[in-house]
């Protein structure tokens, strides 16, 4: 029985941890989320999955890539209640970031949930999303 590769986006603001701090590191737990719609979608990711990471507030722009290197697991920095945490590692940036207006302006980008569901934190992509977006960072800005 094969895995299906599935890909992901996780948004984070990046005066609190911006790619850059992200590479630096290394490896991430990816802690801190607090809604419940994006617990279950950290708890669906496998090792091994693909994740663009996303600068929220500021920027607002896929930065890079990164991948899944350990499943779900209880996130420590939950004070109460059941969340999870998953570890992150970066791949490589994007040759150069895809800005929010350029993910609304592409047909094929119309139903992604970044625009859909703005305030979900950890999302679902369909690999015809991930490779739209991969493909506009590898295009001249206009």
């Amino acid at each position: 029985m094969s895995k299906t590769a599935q890909f992901w986006m996780v948004k984070q603001e990046p005066t609190a941890y911006s790619w850059a701090d992200f590479v630096k590191d290394g490896r991430t737990a990816w802690t801190g989320v607090r809604n419940f719609q994006a617990r279950l979608n950290l708890r669906a990711m496998r090792k091994g999955d693909t994740v663009l990471f996303y600068h929220s507030v500021e920027g607002k722009e896929v930065v890079g890539i990164a991948k899944v290197v350990a499943t779900a697991y209880p996130d420590a920095t939950a004070t109460e209640g059941d969340w999870s945490c998953v570890d992150l590692a970066p791949v490589r940036g994007l040759k150069r970031p895809v800005t929010l207006g350029e993910i609304k302006a592409s047909p094929k980008l119309r139903e992604i949930q970044l625009v859909k569901q703005s305030r979900l934190s950890v999302l679902p992509l369909t690999v015809d999303e991930y490779e739209e977006i991969v493909r506009l960072s590898e295009r001249a800005a206009d």
